[in-house]
């Protein structure tokens, strides 16, 4: 049987490993294989992407969602939570602002909320896009919708599409999402990919229940839908939800994820997400340096910020678009990496372009 070291050298040189043997090394690996990994994940995003960590400018537009998953803070049935929509004129404000300091991806974010049309939705990216051409680039991250609803919005100008699957467990799928069904996050996923958005898929890492061999699973999806971008952050617990005493996932299983999705699915993008910066001070820089490639600094009004809650303790609420800008560049810059403020196409993009 291959030892560790052998099945880390095999993931850094093939880009492949079975799911059995990512089981093996998700049960067993130590803090010294860890940072083989980190190290070699590393390498192999200086391969495709050097030195560059592209930002993207984060709007969380609205907190009101129909849907009702176990663990986001913002799910339909916490009454708790202070709802907010920002108007479509709002949410151009937040884009003049992350133009001025220097961003060229903006990324739309929200529940699910059906307050804002197709006709709305791409009124507003086609505005952006008159706006910023050729120069700038929308992320849509708004959920499950139709897959005209998608079109409508790609013609309109929108360029890439982030939608966690989550997990690639059904049963652990239909578990934590009793308003969804597995078939049809998967489903949304394909059409996006088909349509000829930037797609970006992902999961949490540590949720309640969740195996190793479920993780591996994660890590075979992926690799079979080959996305343009693959999110992984920590669950965390948030009070106001059915999961709020459980256990969260740990910034060392996470970072582990983040480096095997490197090695496995090399020319995606992958961010250090702002939980990573909520588990641990240097969260962020930690992902970075384990194969992680660009940051989503948030450029929400912060008089609303606080309130766009998934898990509880979420860093850089009382932050304005500017203190996070320039933070962000100094972190990146503290682990020898430099800010690219291009619009950041993925290398699979740039190749069937």
């Amino acid at each position: 049987m291959n030892t560790k070291h052998d099945l880390l050298d095999k993931a850094f040189q093939t880009n492949h490993l079975t799911k059995e043997e990512i089981t093996v090394l998700l049960e067993t690996i130590t803090p010294e294989e860890r940072e083989i990994l980190y190290s070699k994940a590393l390498k192999t995003k200086q391969a495709y992407y050097g030195d560059k960590v592209y930002l993207r400018g984060l709007i969380e537009f609205s907190n009101i969602c129909r849907q009702d998953c176990l663990y986001c803070g913002i799910r339909a049935s916490n009454a708790k939570v202070e709802r907010y929509r920002l108007t479509p004129g709002e949410i151009l404000a937040c884009c003049d602002k992350g133009y001025e300091l220097g961003y060229r991806t903006f990324v739309l974010q929200s529940g699910e909320d059906l307050w804002y049309t197709d006709e709305m939705l791409s009124a507003l990216v086609h505005e952006i896009k008159r706006r910023y051409y050729p120069e700038v680039a929308v992320t849509l991250s708004i959920g499950e919708r139709s897959v005209e609803t998608y079109q409508s919005l790609f013609v309109s100008g929108a360029d890439r599409f982030l939608m966690r699957h989550e997990t690639a467990s059904q049963e652990l799928y239909e578990k934590l999402h009793p308003t969804m069904r597995f078939e049809d996050r998967r489903a949304c996923l394909a059409a996006l990919k088909k349509i000829g958005y930037q797609v970006g898929a992902g999961f949490m890492v540590g949720l309640p229940g969740q195996t190793p061999a479920d993780l591996a699973e994660d890590l075979h999806y992926l690799k079979e839908l080959h996305p343009d971008m693959i999110g992984i952050g920590p669950f965390i617990p948030h009070s106001q939800t059915p999961l709020g005493t459980e256990k969260g996932g740990t910034i060392e299983n996470t970072l582990v994820m983040v480096a095997l999705a490197r090695l496995l699915i090399p020319d995606s993008h992958i961010p250090a997400t702002t939980a990573l910066g909520t588990l641990h001070p240097q969260g962020r820089e930690m992902a970075l340096q384990a194969g992680a490639n660009v940051v989503m600094p948030i450029i929400t009004p912060s008089t609303v910020r606080k309130q766009y809650a998934l898990y509880e303790n979420k860093i850089c609420g009382d932050d304005h678009p500017e203190d996070c800008r320039y933070c962000i560049e100094r972190r990146i810059q503290s682990v020898g990496l430099k800010v690219d403020l291009g619009k950041g196409d993925s290398l699979q993009f740039i190749s069937n372009m």
